[in-house]
């Protein structure tokens, strides 16, 4: 990858050493660094920080809320590839659709309701089909969305036979309270993959498993991660408003 000068910055050689991670993790698995893609997550984060890590290079970015979501992609290059990876709620899918041509996937489907109105969103504007992942509760926290595993495969052949304008790519898990996952979560959502493809009839290789964040990507790598969400470790700590 072609990576700026020596007057890098702090977040691009925060990205580089991420990458090498990613590199040695896949490794460990007996897999090649290009089989796990890394979407830099830019939430509370401002667009000038987005573009040093673009300008180096990268090309794939996430966002969790719609609202800034909609704010930053204007303001950056029509060529990344986004990632909306938070709570969706159904009445701003047309919106944040609409808002973000280049869209790429949406990481957090966790209802038929949310699938449906995606898959009119799409229609209604004449886009390509849209590429998602269904969202599973490994944890079992009442605090995380997402489909009990037991009920995966129902939602994945909802996605993949109802939702003609969506293109069920796989699934995600987000880790525990603190975001960072134990490897049985990890082993439930590839129990998961095995369950769907096998309904689907589909091989393992084309379902991916978005699991793995900041704290714990290496691990999820290992354990067959294809995609890690990664904020902090690229962007430094999450600034949040403070509480009037």
């Amino acid at each position: 990858m072609e990576m700026a000068t020596a007057m890098e910055s702090v977040a691009a050689n925060a990205l580089r050493s991420v990458l090498f991670r990613v590199q040695q993790a896949a490794e460990r698995s007996a897999r090649q660094s290009s089989q796990v893609r890394v979407v830099a997550i830019g939430k509370t984060k401002p667009v000038s920080l987005i573009k040093e890590v673009y300008d180096a290079g990268h090309r794939y970015f996430g966002e969790n809320y719609v609202q800034e979501f909609l704010d930053k992609a204007p303001q950056l290059p029509a060529d990344i590839q986004w990632h909306f990876v938070g709570h969706l709620q159904s009445n701003k899918a047309k919106t944040l659709l609409a808002g973000v041509p280049n869209l790429y996937m949406v990481e957090s489907v966790d209802s038929t309701k949310i699938a449906n109105h995606l898959d009119s969103a799409v229609a209604s504007l004449g886009r390509a089909p849209l590429k998602v992942l269904v969202q599973v509760n490994t944890s079992g926290e009442e605090s995380k969305y997402g489909v009990e595993p037991s009920e995966c495969v129902q939602l994945a052949k909802h996605v993949k036979h109802e939702c003609r304008n969506l293109e069920f790519s796989g699934l995600m898990t987000i880790g525990m309270l603190d975001y960072s996952s134990r490897p049985e979560n990890f082993e439930s959502l590839s129990a998961c993959r095995t369950e769907v493809c096998k309904a689907l009839e589909i091989p393992e290789d084309q379902c991916e498993l978005s699991m793995g964040m900041s704290g714990d990507f290496e691990k999820a790598i290992e354990m067959g991660s294809t995609n890690v969400r990664i904020g902090s470790t690229i962007f430094g700590a999450r600034e949040y408003p403070a509480k009037k």
